[in-house]
């Protein structure tokens, strides 16, 4: 059985659809990659997972249970967590205060001290500063705290929306190199990215989005060697 099995979703925003009978699954302990341009539909669709956007149609099955309508909180509730693009951190909030906020469940606050510290043991930056100000990190440290908000809930499914966004090309590099580390330690992961080689390049499998359909789908190391993504995604 899937982790999460999306079935002919559609979604948008008011009376104005944006996904288009999308049909994907995540498998438990992979890295999914949602890739495609700016436009195709991949923010709307982690929205739509993760509560935010009430579908127009179709499923959201999570480990066997339709999750579709539920409120955000709920969703999280279950183990589905998103860090959302551009960060949305608590800017005038200090690393910790950012960290703890992340713990707010039940469950995750029983073990925060616990999870803190694996935190720590894979951001040691975030310790060397959880006094600091999230406001004053750069860009890359940002986006690890974001990321490490995100685990504090202690995710079965941590869902990542254009996490490279705004980075140094070294920064993005690292970061995914990151990606595989969290997943390596039994985060399943769904990874939406504009950056289609290095996405492809860490995850097990991808879907490959324009216009709010899927057009492409299959193992990773198949997608890198398709013609038509190459030309029109990679640039070769």
């Amino acid at each position: 059985m899937p982790l999460l099995e999306v079935k002919n979703l559609g979604s948008g925003y008011k009376n104005v659809p944006a996904l288009h009978g999308i049909s994907f699954q995540v498998e438990k302990g992979e890295i999914l990659a949602m890739v495609g341009s700016n436009g195709a539909g991949k923010t709307t669709l982690l929205k739509t997972i993760s509560g935010l956007l009430h579908p127009f149609a179709g499923e959201i099955i999570f480990e066997g249970i339709p999750i579709q309508g539920l409120e955000p909180h709920r969703i999280v509730e279950k183990g589905i967590v998103q860090v959302p693009e551009g960060r949305q951190l608590f800017g005038y909030l200090t690393v910790r205060q950012n960290l703890q906020i992340g713990s707010y469940m039940q469950e995750a606050r029983d073990h925060r001290q616990e999870t803190l510290r694996a935190i720590f043991d894979l951001f040691p930056m975030l310790a060397e500063r959880q006094n600091q100000q999230a406001r004053t990190l750069s860009g890359g440290e940002q986006q690890m705290l974001a990321t490490a908000r995100a685990l504090m809930a202690r995710p079965k499914l941590l869902m990542m929306d254009e996490p490279s966004w705004g980075l140094a090309p070294l920064l993005v590099s690292r970061l995914f190199e990151t990606i595989r580390q969290i997943n390596q330690q039994g985060c399943t992961i769904l990874l939406v990215e504009q950056h289609v080689y290095q996405a492809l390049s860490i995850a097990n499998r991808g879907y490959v989005m324009e216009r709010g359909h899927v057009v492409m789908e299959g193992e990773s190391k198949g997608l890198l060697g398709d013609e038509r993504l190459k030309e029109s995604y990679l640039g070769m």
